[in-house]
């Protein structure tokens, strides 16, 4: 069985960071990975392409995700390195479109309260806990169902489905 378990540096951005901040949507019509990730923040943060690393986590505050309901923005976050989004809230499609292309979306109010940018932190969705290892604590959240971490294991919702059927 596939980990749970992601380590990495932490992005933090504030409230309401909507997919034209993550994907603005004169890039929405690149469907390659390399362009997708070539472009992820440019909305808030220009240089967040050239620094993510493979493994990171980003972090925001209320309503993540708000606005098109495309998968373009939570794709560009995967292809970028982001391996788990956290925050305050999510915009509902945002949410399922995460899990639906196997990113994994974490609810955690009390994480944003305390974390700082660039941060180490580990988070372990099978337990329901993130690690600040670099302030060395820990916060609980709401495990995800067990469908959306098939979902993840599996690659997202597409493979998901391809797993199950036999094909």
């Amino acid at each position: 069985m596939e980990s749970m378990q992601y380590r990495g540096r932490v992005w933090k951005y504030q409230d309401n960071v909507s997919t034209d901040h993550i994907l603005p949507s004169r890039f929405m019509t690149q469907v390659e990975p390399a362009e997708l990730a070539a472009h992820c923040m440019a909305g808030i943060d220009p240089e967040f392409a050239a620094e993510v690393r493979p493994g990171d986590i980003l972090a925001a505050g209320y309503n993540l995700g708000y606005g098109s309901s495309r998968e373009q923005a939570p794709r560009a976050l995967l292809h970028s390195g982001i391996k788990v989004v956290v925050a305050r809230t999510f915009a509902r499609i945002f949410y399922r479109n995460c899990y639906n292309i196997g990113l994994p979306a974490v609810v955690c109010p009390e994480f944003l309260d305390r974390v700082s940018g660039m941060d180490e932190v580990e988070v372990d969705l099978a337990a329901g806990v993130i690690r600040n290892l670099s302030l060395g604590e820990s916060h609980s959240f709401v495990k995800p169902p067990a469908f959306l971490l098939d979902y993840v294991r599996a690659g997202g919702l597409i493979p998901h489905l391809i797993s199950v059927s036999g094909n």
